[in-house]
């Protein structure tokens, strides 16, 4: 059979590169979405940056190598992938916005006390989560 065609490995060839362009799309979406953070309170990048890098991995060696060695997000992402840690600077930036958010949330939206306390004890959960998390190594 040298020289016929396999219909089944065309066909996993070509999802093979669906899947991986589907990769691409949802990490560049993730990372431009991050920028945007940049420039909008409340929007996190660094979330978005680390939703990118398991999309770049299964699609763009070259994009996740790009992402981790930047020198903005690439030390808190290598961090996170690493150590599951997360710098001692970052969690402070975190918490001081989810504070932010919360007096911006009650000063606009006037919720309920029921509201109040329910978006409160959310927004502590995740401020203890954050500071429980190990800070790298290398910053210890």
């Amino acid at each position: 059979m040298h020289g016929s065609v396999d219909p089944a490995a065309i066909e996993r060839r070509r999802r093979s590169v669906l899947v991986r362009t589907l990769w691409l799309a949802a990490g560049l979406l993730f990372v431009g979405v991050g920028i945007i953070g940049i420039f909008i309170p409340l929007l996190p990048t660094t979330d978005f940056m680390l939703l990118a890098l398991p999309c770049f991995a299964r699609s763009s060696p070259r994009l996740e190598a790009w992402l981790l060695s930047h020198p903005r997000f690439g030390p808190g992402l290598r961090a996170w992938r690493n150590e599951r840690a997360i710098p001692r600077g970052a969690k402070a930036i975190a918490c001081l916005g989810m504070l932010g958010g919360y007096a911006l949330f009650w000063a606009h939206v006037r919720p309920g006390w029921s509201w109040s306390v329910g978006i409160a004890a959310f927004m502590l959960f995740w401020m203890i989560w954050i500071f429980r998390r190990p800070e790298p190594a290398a910053g210890r």
